[in-house]
């Protein structure tokens, strides 16, 4: 059986307005992280996945920890798909590095 790695991106744009939406949102970043999350820029995180069942049951982990307030979108894709991203400004941050499938590593 063939495996399909995935990428899943974590983009939120959450209130931090008054000390408890400040908390919420350094919690929902710690949680994503404790996750595999890696930032790849402002609000916008990504991990590797193995395959699809694995994505699907860290989406219901995910759901778990979201914050009340604010927006948070996933989105699922595959590593040859996310690989073709292109950058227009910039370049790809060391994190970014590390989650190439050739340096995963699955805790």
């Amino acid at each position: 059986m063939i495996t399909k790695y995935m990428k899943m991106l974590c983009m939120f744009d959450l209130p931090v307005d008054t000390a408890e939406q400040q908390r919420a949102y350094r919690k929902f970043r710690k949680d994503i992280m404790s996750e595999g999350f890696m930032m790849i820029q402002y609000s916008v995180y990504a991990r590797t996945c193995p395959n699809r069942q694995f994505a699907l049951q860290l989406e219901k982990r995910l759901q778990k920890i979201m914050p009340k307030e604010g927006n948070v979108r996933l989105l699922t894709v595959t590593e040859k798909q996310y690989e073709d991203m292109k950058i227009m400004v910039g370049s790809k941050k060391l994190s970014e590095e590390a989650l190439s499938i050739e340096r995963m590593i699955i805790i």
